[in-house]
């Protein structure tokens, strides 16, 4: 409508995604999370191709060029793992924390405090309360209570926990997890040959 009304010349089109690129990367760069980083650089580059092919940028092309982009900066930014993670245990529960190892990143009290966990997910952050006492920033901790949300229980790992401790309860948490989903699969087939 503003394109055939004379408000906005088709040429614009290209310099609107430069600019809207612009401000969505350097509101990532401001706030990181790679919650935009995909969408600012697919409408950056579209805007900037827009504008190399002048008039054949119509809004039609425009819009392809966008898609063409956002599929190859979702594919490089999951091949190029710009945010880390790539390769480590996602999250699928939070029963999955119990064991974790993390480190403190906010002082945590028996009522608050963030802790950032090795293999937390997407979001390794997470709400934290300890076991008792304060535990301050930068000590290594595992989650004793993964809580069911966002807010796990954790206990500090410098008081007289080892190497071997640490390890011994890395496997028992495996195992458990084992121990749930072979539970789950036996549960599944009993429904199975009920059916039947």
């Amino acid at each position: 409508m503003f394109l055939q009304s004379g408000l906005l010349a088709p040429e614009t089109l290209p310099l609107l995604l430069v600019a809207a690129g612009l401000v969505i990367s350097i509101a990532e760069a401001l706030a990181p999370g790679a919650h935009f980083v995909v969408i600012g650089v697919a409408l950056l580059a579209a805007g900037l191709v827009g504008l190399l092919l002048g008039p054949i940028a119509g809004p039609f092309v425009l819009g392809l060029l966008v898609l063409v982009f956002g599929a190859l900066a979702f594919y490089g930014y999951r091949e190029l793992d710009l945010y880390g993670g790539k390769g480590q245990a996602q999250t699928s529960d939070s029963k999955s924390l119990q064991g974790e190892i993390g480190r403190v990143t906010e002082t945590v009290t028996p009522t608050g405090g963030e802790v950032k966990l090795d293999s937390g997910g997407f979001n390794p952050y997470y709400s934290a309360r300890s076991v008792d006492g304060e535990i301050p920033e930068g000590t290594e901790v595992m989650v004793v209570d993964p809580g069911g949300g966002n807010v796990v229980t954790v206990e500090s790992l410098d008081g007289g926990v080892d190497d071997i401790d640490r390890e011994l309860a890395r496997e028992r948490k495996r195992r458990e997890v084992e121990a749930d989903d072979d539970s789950e699969s036996t549960t599944e087939r009993d429904v199975e040959t009920e059916r039947e």
